[in-house]
Parts: structure tokens; sequence; C-alpha cells
């Protein structure tokens, strides 16, 4: 297995953003966040990727960051703190403005700064052995990873203060039952349930994926009137796609489309 501490591996349309530091239940470090920010460079980069899976290997998604490091000075931690964070909230924001879909592939330990790069995710499929805690209040912080901002977008509110504030561990039926997560499957069917999500979502209109997903993570921040003026923007740079044209096709011919994302 490399020793990378994140994989990118491409496989036609899929990417895949693999967390890899088992041994440590995938904990982020600074060379791990650095790392996703390169691999999710990399996939804004890929003109062919039309979705991205965000996993980990081993036993975990991920347990959360790499706690040791948080040992010392209060001015040294301080200091130390944000090579880990400003490259995990930057690659977040890149996934985040991306027109393919991105999908979170989880199982085991979701806990901490796993949570919130989980929950930052379009899309999340779940293992039934996966365990969801948000854990920063145990250790005397607040949360980071666009948690804050994607919790109560998620749950409510009220729920999601609970959730940070306490800190409790929720199962996956609870977590689908909330709202964290799409769909729960047996461990054992983890990857080909997220493949065969993903290879649908492939062969969709990525740009009107892109269009979509803007729209909704803008809506909360926006007046009805100025939502709706997003909307007929987004659908009148739909119209000058080749899959607009083809889903208009295949629906007058009664026939499926056949999309590529152009």
């Amino acid at each position: 297995m490399s020793d990378q501490p994140v994989l990118l591996k491409v496989d036609g349309p899929i990417a895949r953003i693999v967390f890899n530091r088992p041994k440590v239940l995938n904990a982020l470090s600074v060379d791990a966040a650095d790392a996703f920010l390169s691999a999710c460079k990399s996939v804004a980069a890929d003109k062919e990727n039309r979705v991205v899976i965000i996993a980990g290997e081993g036993r975990a998604f991920m347990a959360g960051g790499d706690i040791s490091a948080f040992q010392g000075p209060a001015d040294e931690v301080r200091r130390h703190v944000p090579t880990i964070m400003e490259p995990l909230h930057e690659g977040l924001e890149i996934l985040a403005g991306l027109p393919q879909p991105v999908i979170a592939s989880l199982h085991g330990a979701v806990a901490g700064a796993g949570m919130s790069i989980a929950l930052s995710t379009d899309l999340a499929i779940a293992a039934d052995n996966a365990i969801f805690t948000l854990a920063y209040s145990k250790l005397g912080t607040s949360p980071d990873g666009s948690s804050s901002w994607t919790l109560p977008r998620l749950v409510g509110l009220r729920k999601a203060m609970e959730i940070a504030l306490l800190s409790d561990v929720y199962d996956a039926p609870e977590a689908l039952r909330l709202g964290l997560i799409n769909r729960i499957v047996p461990a054992a069917d983890l990857a080909s349930e997220t493949e065969k999500l993903a290879r649908r979502l492939a062969d969709g209109p990525t740009f009107a994926y892109g269009q979509a997903k803007a729209l909704l993570r803008g809506s909360l921040d926006n007046s009805l009137h100025d939502q709706m003026e997003a909307e007929a923007k987004a659908f009148g740079a739909c119209i000058g796609t080749k899959d607009f044209a083809e889903g208009v096709n295949a629906f007058l011919a009664k026939r499926q489309p056949t999309f590529t994302g152009k």
C-alpha cells in the first residue's frame, strides 16, 4: 500500500480521493491536509472528471484530526493549527464549487474533521457500521471543516446545536433519520454501492448538476426574488449545453438520454 497520506485514483470519469493513514484511523495531519488540497486541485483541473468520491482506507473513514499535534503551549498550537485547517478549508471550498457531484463513502468512525468533511459533500452513503460524532466540544474547541455552516442547513439550528454542543455518538440509522447521510448499505456492499451511485451520476448532465449545486448551496442566503433570478440565469446557461439538447430530443423521442457532461 502507498505511504501517501491521501491517494487520488482516477477511473475514467470518476475520481476518488482516499484518506490513507489507516493505522491511525486516517487522522488528519498537516501532510494529509496538504495532500487533500493537492488532490482537490487536481480534480478541479481535470475536465474529464464527472463525479468525485471521498473515502478512507482501513477500519474508518476518519476519526478526526491528529490530536497529538495539539499538545504544547497555546501559542505553539495556535501557530500549528492553521497548517492543517487552511488547506482543509481550501480543499472543501474547491469541492463545493465543482460542477461535479461529490459523494462521501463512509464506514467506521466518522468523527471530528471526518464528520465535517462528510457533511460538506453533496451526497453521503454510509455502511451500516458507521458511527458519527462531531466531537469538537470534547476537546474543548469549536467546530471547523465547514461543519458549522453545513450542519444547521442539514438538520436545522436547534438539532445542530445539540450535535455540536453535546458531541453525542450517532449510529448509521440515526444519522439517516437526521438527514446527515442519504442512504445506508451493508458494510460489505459499501464499495459496490458507492460505485453504482457514482456511475449513475457520471452518466448524468454534469453542467446542470453544477448549476443545481450552486443554486441549492446559495439558496438560504438569498431572498425569494434573488433565488428565482439565479434559477433563471442557471436555466439559461443550461440551454446552451449539448446535454440540454440531448435531454429534450430524448424526451420527445421517448428514449433514454445519453449525456456527455458538455
